[in-house]
């Protein structure tokens, strides 16, 4: 190790030679060599690299705080940095712009190039992407383990009625934190299925009655299981919004509209039929009760919230507006040429069915779907061939956006699933660290006390512990101690 005034160092103000070849640095990086020149290192003065340069006048100090180890020499700088990032970062002296490798970790390559003093302006676009990308997941596991955190932690400084209200909210919104709150979501899934149950079995003609007016209602029992499911729906969303952290936030969520949307519709018609007939006439009343009535179908949605797949296709069919968007477009263009066509070449025939270029919208949408009701077909052979075109081109267009489609629903299950396994394993982590600084603090203390010599036979038996040896209270409550390989396994 060079010291301060060490003639070990090169004197490079008295050798001609030796002042050219401070023109150039030699920098070992994990064992990979790289020689750089002080031209292109002093385009970007501001960098770990640019320092080098002239860090040997410094001595001592200066040389070691910018790198790991120094062989004066051969004039090397080492670093023990990663050398597949680093020859990533060097581009920037030679092309201006940084491009990271397939295989290196956003985070860690970000690491990298703050260690060398390289700004992130100068990574490409694509890889800042990628960057980003990363950046959101790891915020989405540090959300969803504070949200554990939160539901395991008490604070004792809360009142009373805010605690209760965290409570409820756990128990209505988190079928994982406990074993009764996963029966309450059971029970919540029943009533919805029985609450679509019925709405359809109610509409069959020989499951209905007829009042004194002579109209076919629902069944009596069937509308005391459709009061009871209504009554459970109207309670759990209560409790939820009484419970919400932030009721503006739950008020306007998509889910919670939907729930509105499911319970709304039989107050509003139990209101028209006892007050509405007061107030308008009869046949006027019943039907808005009927179209209240078909609003009941909205309830079928609020399988979303227990369904981790159908969250999952909601929010891929949300990232594929674009190929939605070119699907219909296809659609749209392929539905006006083939019905202009068909109507042009059916013209000729007599007993055509296509009477207008409107008309024959219906009939371009059943065939380019390849649904085919036969309501309306050609019969020249002219609308037969141009049929047969419409149709083909039909399957083509709606296969193009399918795959897209597809792999953003793929993409965003896989990634849910990492997520949720990345959090248990960051919690595993803090388990297993919150443990092992218990585990530290408690032997310091029992080495004191041994060197007191307190009791010293009892804790000089408990001293011998081995130093990986931890003791995970969280995730066993036998009271033995366990090494990190057996924690692991």
């Amino acid at each position: 190790i060079k010291m301060a005034g060490d003639s070990r160092f090169p004197d490079v103000d008295t050798d001609g030679s030796e002042k050219n070849e401070e023109t150039e640095i030699v920098v070992n990086v994990g064992g990979v060599r790289q020689v750089f020149y002080r031209d292109n290192l002093n385009q970007y003065p501001e960098t770990r690299l640019a320092e080098l340069i002239n860090c040997l006048s410094g001595g001592y100090d200066s040389i070691f705080s910018l790198c790991d180890d120094y062989d004066p020499g051969k004039r090397e700088f080492y670093f023990d940095r990663d050398p597949d990032a680093f020859k990533c970062i060097i581009d920037v002296y030679y092309f201006g712009e940084i491009h990271m490798k397939k295989g290196i970790c956003p985070i860690c390559f970000k690491n990298e190039m703050e260690f060398w003093k390289v700004d992130l302006k100068f990574l490409d676009d694509c890889c800042k992407t990628h960057l980003s990308e990363k950046k959101e997941e790891l915020e989405e596991i540090a959300r969803r383990v504070q949200l554990i955190l939160d539901d395991l932690g008490v604070d004792a400084s809360e009142s009373r009625w805010k605690r209760c209200q965290k409570y409820i909210w756990k128990f209505l919104e988190k079928p994982e934190s406990s074993y009764p709150a996963r029966v309450i979501a059971v029970l919540s899934f029943l009533f919805i299925l029985i609450s679509s149950i019925v709405m359809c079995v109610g509409t069959i003609p020989d499951l209905q009655v007829v009042d004194a007016e002579g109209n076919r209602i629902e069944h009596p029992t069937l509308d005391s299981i459709e009061t009871a499911c209504i009554g459970w729906f109207t309670m759990e969303y209560v409790l939820r919004l009484i419970s919400s952290p932030n009721k503006l936030h739950f008020a306007m969520s998509f889910m919670n509209i939907v729930d509105v949307l499911a319970i709304l519709p039989f107050y509003v018609s139990l209101i028209l039929t006892h007050l509405g007939a007061k107030l308008m006439e009869l046949s006027n009343v019943q039907q808005a009760v009927q179209a209240l009535r078909i609003m009941r179908i909205a309830r079928i949605f609020k399988l979303a919230r227990h369904s981790s797949g159908l969250q999952t296709l909601t929010y891929a069919l949300k990232r594929s507006f674009k190929e939605l968007g070119l699907l219909l477009m296809y659609l749209a263009v392929g539905i006006f040429v083939f019905s202009a066509l068909g109507y042009t070449m059916e013209q000729s025939h007599p007993e055509t069915l296509f009477k207008s270029i409107p008309q024959s919208f219906w009939w371009a949408i059943i065939t380019m779907t390849t649904v085919g009701y036969g309501d309306i077909y050609p019969k020249t052979t002219l609308g037969k061939l141009n049929a047969a075109i419409s149709f083909l081109c039909g399957v083509i267009a709606i296969a193009l956006p399918i795959h897209p489609i597809i792999n953003n629903f793929v993409r965003y299950y896989n990634k849910q699933r990492v997520l949720e396994t990345a959090a248990k394993h960051e919690l595993e982590l803090m388990e297993l660290n919150s443990a092992e600084g218990k585990a530290a603090s408690s032997k310091s203390e029992l080495e004191d006390l041994a060197r007191e010599g307190k009791e010293g036979s009892f804790y000089s038996s408990r001293l011998k512990v081995s130093h990986s040896d931890t003791f995970i209270h969280l995730l066993s409550e036998e009271k033995h101690y366990r090494t990190r390989l057996q924690s692991c396994k």
